[in-house]
């Protein structure tokens, strides 16, 4: 069994903290080994009869370890 990829979700509290965590999973990528399938965020905010009570940025990042089908077969 290989491990082929991992989608990594996480809350942050601001657009900024999002941007941080994408670059910092992008120079990880090298040291941990992995490539980048795909990254971004999503704003949300939840509201309350009409009104925002609470927001936050939805941040996904995939990363990839192996193809499926190795190299020759």
């Amino acid at each position: 069994m290989k491990k082929l990829k991992t989608t990594i979700e996480v809350r942050c509290y601001s657009e900024e903290e999002a941007r941080d965590f994408i670059e910092d999973f992008r120079k990880k990528s090298q040291e941990e080994g992995y490539t980048v399938g795909a990254n971004g965020y999503t704003y949300k905010t939840k509201k309350s009869k009409g009104e925002i009570v609470s927001e936050g940025w939805l941040c996904k990042c995939i990363a990839i370890y192996n193809e499926f089908w190795e190299e020759g077969e």
